[in-house]
């Protein structure tokens, strides 16, 4: 995460009272401060963001370069699942 000399800066947010308590119980059950656990989350939902964004990025490009799965392969694979002999996987 972050070393202990990075500069921080305050961020402030309004969130409902609901999530508040919430924070304040897993601040809590885990002995570490409100401050803690915001900054946890917030660094794990950057992460995911970025990974949806890089993955998303990823996907256009197959898109662009056509790599891609004739929707009426997929749906057939998909409708076969349910059958006692489901379709292999369309590549």
């Amino acid at each position: 995460m972050m070393a202990a000399n990075t500069k921080t800066r305050s961020v402030t947010a309004h969130v409902p009272i609901e999530l508040a308590e919430r924070v304040d119980e897993i601040a809590n059950r885990l002995e570490r401060s409100r401050n803690w656990i915001v900054k946890q989350a917030l660094a794990a939902w950057l992460d995911q963001e970025e990974e949806r964004s890089r993955l998303t990025r990823e996907a256009l490009a197959d898109v662009d370069a056509g790599r891609v799965i004739d929707h009426q392969a997929v749906q057939a694979w998909a409708d076969s699942l349910s059958a006692d002999t489901p379709l292999p996987v369309p590549r």
